[in-house]
């Protein structure tokens, strides 16, 4: 298998880690780490000393010198007091949220490591006349959620365009953290609509993947908080979308705009992105109203189904997050995760989802491997 999965646990720090591997019989390898803390007695400072300290042993010992960060997220309990200690890396996307951990502790982290390619810039790696460009923890500070997601996705089109790109052609997924997200997701969809439009987005082309989640920054005033990659270089059929219309309707049906799942081909991989997925059927309808269980057994179908369209299994999953609206659901939700999945990265956390009645949303990636001569490799 081109995939690996592997748990280790670093009993003298208190974590435990679940890495993936992918390396195809050519190009560059990849790893996804998740770093859960084990203690949650231990001081938040503690936590984030010894996470940080694991990571290093796992990229000296399972990495080459050669393994660069693609990105960084932090998973935190408490943004104001907790953000400032979080290693600071000059040139690495590193996002930091609140979205508290549901084992008890403090913090967890994900991150996405790939080897061979050249750092070019903050956030921006290079290989193969591709540019990863990732941004993290962007905010506008006193602006409504309308205004400040409108604003992020135009500074993002603008910022693609002076590199010869576009939000249509070389976005390929977009994370949205909204503060008091019952009260201001409204304001994000119809921010993103407009920002969509603006860009020649629309139903009739198609959108971005997504994940629109309850999640907040140090900041307060910001009420939403934006992560994004892109890819420069993408050729003409090089993204598609994915839709599984037997057991999702497509977004706009119920009025946002985002995809699905989207998938990249390369010469040597294919890397598949599912959005946020709920228990959600083929009429824009929440499934099981109230029963977390059926809820989260709908929910892994819909994402089954958006894989199986990438022609990708769970077996081909490198990543997945998991968002709980309730706390008091976990004691149910963790066990399914750890035996369906039980070395793959993941990490749960309390997120409300955009609408009350969704008790659980997850988002996942996964990576296969393939041949396609038409593209150069990843």
């Amino acid at each position: 298998m081109s995939l690996e999965q592997n748990t280790w646990n670093y009993p003298s720090h208190g974590v435990t880690a679940r890495l993936t591997k992918f390396k195809p019989q050519e190009g560059a390898s990849e790893w996804h780490v998740a770093l859960t803390i084990d203690n949650p007695l231990l001081s938040c400072h503690q936590q984030i000393a010894n996470i940080s300290e694991v990571l290093s042993l796992i990229t000296c010992e399972h990495m080459p010198p050669t393994a660069r960060p693609m990105l960084k997220r932090w998973y935190l309990s408490d943004a104001a007091n907790q953000s400032a200690l979080i290693p600071k890396e000059p040139m690495v996307a590193t996002s930091v949220i609140e979205q508290p951990p549901l084992n008890g502790t403090k913090v967890a982290l994900w991150a996405w490591f790939a080897d061979g390619l050249e750092q070019t810039g903050f956030g921006a790696l290079s290989h193969n006349g591709l540019t990863h460009r990732f941004t993290a923890s962007q905010t506008v500070p006193g602006a409504d959620s309308e205004t400040a997601t409108k604003w992020m996705l135009d500074h993002l089109s603008l910022s693609l365009e002076q590199r010869g790109a576009s939000l249509a052609n070389n976005c390929v997924r977009t994370w949205l953290f909204v503060r008091d997200v019952d009260r201001n997701y409204h304001g994000v969809v119809t921010g993103r609509n407009k920002a969509f439009e603006t860009a020649g987005l629309r139903p009739s082309t198609h959108f971005i993947a997504s994940t629109g989640i309850g999640g907040r920054t140090a900041d307060s005033n910001a009420l939403v908080a934006m992560d994004s990659y892109s890819v420069l270089g993408l050729q003409p059929g090089q993204m598609h979308f994915l839709y599984a219309k037997d057991y999702l309707s497509p977004t706009y049906d119920y009025g946002v705009a985002f995809e699905r799942g989207t998938y990249i081909d390369y010469g040597d991989r294919r890397h598949v992105f599912i959005s946020g997925t709920a228990s959600i059927n083929n009429r824009g309808e929440i499934v099981h109203p109230g029963d977390i269980a059926k809820q989260t057994d709908r929910m892994l179908t819909n994402v089954e189904a958006l894989l199986g369209e990438a022609y990708c299994k769970w077996g081909d999953v490198a990543q997945m997050t998991v968002y709980l609206r309730d706390i008091a659901d976990y004691a149910l939700v963790r066990p399914i995760f750890d035996t369906r999945f039980p070395n793959v990265p993941h990490v749960i956390v309390l997120a409300p989802v955009c609408r009350p009645g969704w008790l659980i949303e997850m988002e996942c990636m996964a990576v296969k491997e393939a041949k396609n001569t038409a593209f150069s490799e990843f």
